[in-house]
């Protein structure tokens, strides 16, 4: 596990902390060892006020993490970047295609409800290409800090940021 320094304002407060889970494209045992990592960054970043907004943050890990286990082989890497006010949480894999809803289909089937989940609790989200030689995506979500405003800003409407995402089809 490898921590990155936080960077600091000149005589300021912390401006944005930043916590790196290197996985090398694990799948056993992968899910739980993510959420332990977020679960314990929360904590030292003093979320564990509002339970409610930990729970959110570790169902939110627990989707994109199992969804690079399932559909791209298993993620390369968890990223969490706190700042004052949200928390960015970013999962890079090694295939290139974008997260894409399911074909509405039965509800009580297992599986397919992930994006669901997304769109429902992140404030914004979506999947942009890895950078440099490597091949495949970083798939990415923002939440609310605790104690801050939840709702979505009307440029970021209901969906991933159109600005940095790959679009839903």
């Amino acid at each position: 596990m490898r921590r990155a320094g936080a960077v600091r304002e000149t005589g300021g407060p912390v401006a944005e902390q930043t916590r790196r889970l290197v996985l090398g494209g694990a799948t056993t045992g992968v899910v739980t060892r993510c959420r332990d990592f977020t679960r314990q960054a929360l904590a030292d970043w003093q979320w564990t006020r509002d339970q409610d907004a930990v729970d959110d943050v570790l169902l939110l890990v627990s989707e994109v993490v199992t969804n690079a286990c399932l559909h791209a082989g298993g993620p390369r890497e968890l990223v969490l970047r706190h700042a004052p006010g949200r928390l960015r949480v970013e999962v890079s894999d090694d295939n290139p295609e974008p997260p894409r809803r399911r074909v509405s289909g039965d509800r009580g089937r297992p599986g397919g409800h992930g994006l669901v989940v997304l769109e429902r609790l992140a404030r914004s989200w979506g999947a942009q290409p890895s950078g440099g030689a490597g091949v495949g995506k970083t798939v990415w979500l923002e939440v609310p800090g605790p104690g801050t405003d939840s709702a979505r800003t009307p440029e970021q409407g209901p969906g991933p940021d159109p600005g940095r995402s790959t679009p839903r089809p």
